[in-house]
């Protein structure tokens, strides 16, 4: 699977834009593909779809977009497509909205999306969107792990020796960094 592609615009289709990645190149459905301009870097955020007859990329700028498609195409009646068109008209930030706000005459007013399609995605996908807050506290790590790792990382230990340290103290929070640097240097052995 390609989670996610990086390279220079090439090609500018109808549905879709060409990125050459190193060489390669890659057509991508995106939802404004008039937006970009040839030659131009960009970072899209993909999904593979496979049918019997294509293998089929779709990018996003953002990761936000990205995951609002992924919950859209689960919903029945909604392929890659007809969320992609869905996502060209409203960002994901808005569809979140208007999904949590039961908002049915805004759902209704996108491309492909009758009072059945409509209903059908509020009952599917609301409360299942994890605030961006929430997000954004759980990738705050503890600043005492943190330089407990880049001590443990200066005395020779490797990023990979490290992972199951971390999964039993980073989420104690009331460990100094010296107390957490001796019970890590403990369960490493030394």
């Amino acid at each position: 699977m390609i989670a996610f592609v990086e390279g220079t615009v090439r090609l500018i289709r109808q549905e879709t834009i060409v990125l050459d990645v190193q060489g390669v190149g890659y057509e991508l459905y995106v939802s404004r593909p008039e937006a970009q301009k040839i030659g131009s870097e960009v970072f899209y955020y993909t999904y593979q779809h496979v049918r019997e007859d294509a293998i089929l990329l779709f990018g996003f700028e953002k990761e936000e977009d990205y995951e609002v498609f992924m919950r859209l195409i689960n919903v029945r009646g909604i392929g890659p497509k007809s969320a992609l068109n869905i996502l060209g008209v409203i960002s994901g930030q808005e569809m979140i909205q208007a999904i949590e706000n039961d908002d049915i005459k805004r759902l209704k007013s996108l491309p492909g999306i009758g009072a059945k399609t409509a209903g059908q995605i509020v009952l599917d996908l609301k409360g299942k969107f994890v605030p961006v807050e929430t997000k954004a506290e759980e990738k705050v790590e503890n600043p005492a792990w943190q330089e407990t790792q880049e001590a443990l990382e200066t005395m020779g230990f490797k990023a990979s020796q490290l992972t199951e340290v971390k999964k039993e103290l980073a989420s104690q929070k009331d460990l100094t960094t010296s107390q957490m640097l001796r019970k890590a240097l403990r369960l490493l052995g030394n």
